[in-house]
């Protein structure tokens, strides 16, 4: 046989063993891996090497052998893309749908919303009720929760306020004191970044007194416009020793014992959050306030108004004396000329 005639009988070869190659790591890429259960978890950290996340794979239930998973990562060029998170991977799942998830960063992630003008009370219920995650603060007092996650305010006797409200994605099976350790940091930030920036000669001491006022602004708002006014309102009458007469601190002090609605024995009931028979702000935040009404009660508007009412669309009218204030009241919720 002449050197052409073996150099294409060797090259024939080599193009039916490549082809027969690919064929095969087609086949294997294309059929459904073992799994150790119906749908597993596995969590790949960061930083890993290919071989490290193949190996995670492995030891996370996902029965497929590593190197050709190896081989497949590089010959599709994404051996850069993959990215750290915890996966799902359910029955029938193939390799190459896996190396998809990975290199699209596909992570079973959930979310839990918290609402600005919620109560800590109220947030730790939304998150109690996400099955997503992990509920390590079962049974757990707030003080416990606050030590928990190393806050600061350990010797404080509520948590109220001191958490931003947002959404927080996290991954599915995550504990819950990671959603509160990141909720309580970002408020940290949010707070120190305002106490700093905030208007000279406000009649309050500390960044937790204004975070109190930022919660009363916040539940006495309807209107984002207002925000300034409202919290001028309140540091007026702060500064002048007036009562801050605020229905929602009283509704906040009241408890599960409020009615729905305020009566005038209410008004007239005396607890620490009593904005009517107690001069000053209330000993805690009444709410988890947003960054806008942080901004407020750091920048009220420059007014000497003392009192606002409802309009009854959301916005309030401000006064300077208890006689305009009076002619609104009768205008707006009297319903007279």
């Amino acid at each position: 046989m002449s050197l052409l005639k073996k150099c294409l009988a060797i090259g024939a070869v080599a193009v039916v063993l490549v082809a027969a190659a690919l064929a095969g790591g087609y086949y294997w890429a294309t059929r459904p891996v073992a799994l150790a259960a119906p749908a597993v978890d596995v969590t790949i950290k960061p930083h890993s090497s290919v071989r490290s996340v193949a190996q995670q794979l492995v030891r996370g239930g996902v029965g497929m052998a590593p190197e050709p998973f190896i081989l497949m990562t590089r010959a599709l060029g994404v051996q850069t893309r993959l990215k750290s998170g915890n996966y799902e991977f359910k029955r029938g799942v193939t390799p190459y749908e896996v190396l998809q998830k990975l290199a699209l960063g596909d992570t079973n992630e959930d979310v839990v919303t918290i609402i600005e003008g919620w109560t800590f009370k109220r947030m730790r219920a939304e998150i109690d009720a996400d099955p997503s995650l992990k509920h390590d603060t079962a049974g757990m007092s707030d003080a416990q929760l606050l030590a928990a996650i190393g806050a600061r305010e350990t010797s404080l006797t509520s948590a109220e306020g001191l958490f931003f409200p947002d959404t927080y994605l996290f991954d599915k099976g995550a504990s819950d004191l990671e959603v509160y350790r990141r909720a309580y940091r970002l408020m940290q930030q949010q707070l120190t970044r305002v106490w700093a920036e905030r208007s000279p000669g406000l009649p309050y001491q500390t960044a937790y007194e204004a975070l109190t006022m930022a919660s009363l602004v916040e539940k006495e708002t309807g209107k984002a416009a207002d925000r300034p006014l409202v919290a001028a309102v309140l540091t007026n009458r702060l500064r002048v020793g007036m009562p801050m007469q605020t229905d929602p601190a009283v509704i906040y002090g009241l408890g599960d014992a409020y009615p729905g609605r305020l009566r005038k024995r209410d008004l007239q009931t005396d607890t620490p959050y009593n904005t009517y028979t107690r001069r000053g702000l209330p000993p805690t935040p009444i709410a988890l306030p947003g960054a806008a009404s942080l901004e407020a009660a750091m920048k009220p508007a420059p007014t000497s108004a003392l009192y606002f009412v409802s309009r009854g669309d959301g916005s309030s009218v401000f006064s300077d004396t208890l006689d305009a204030h009076n002619k609104a009241v009768d205008k707006y919720i009297r319903g007279q000329p």
